[in-house]
């Protein structure tokens, strides 16, 4: 899906890590919750409440997700799912576009 009919927008941009990450909440009709993003190069570790959908739209990172020691490469096109309540590690390669579903 390239793009997102009949929802809310929240206009407050949410920005992390000194800036280097930002993305903006959108709501749907359904009470489902999306973030579309942007990461610059650098390494982030996020923390979960719940279950999450990250499709990687545009560039190149690698993720260790967690309960894993192994880094998985991630690009753009591509997605990885990750559990609630939980963190997890991105070493971003490239500037990154990227959708986040929150599932639950």
């Amino acid at each position: 899906m390239s793009e997102f009919n009949n929802v809310t927008i929240v206009k407050q941009t949410n920005v992390y890590f000194d800036g280097k990450v930002n993305s903006r909440t959108i709501r749907f009709a359904d009470g489902s919750t999306k973030t579309l993003g942007f990461m610059q190069p650098g390494e982030y570790t996020f923390n979960t409440a719940d279950p999450e959908l990250m499709e990687i739209l545009s560039g190149e990172l690698d993720v260790q997700l967690p309960g894993s020691d192994v880094w998985q490469s991630v690009a753009g096109g591509e997605s990885f799912n990750v559990p609630g309540n939980a963190a997890f590690t991105m070493k971003v390669k490239t500037a990154s576009d990227y959708c986040c579903s929150f599932l639950k």
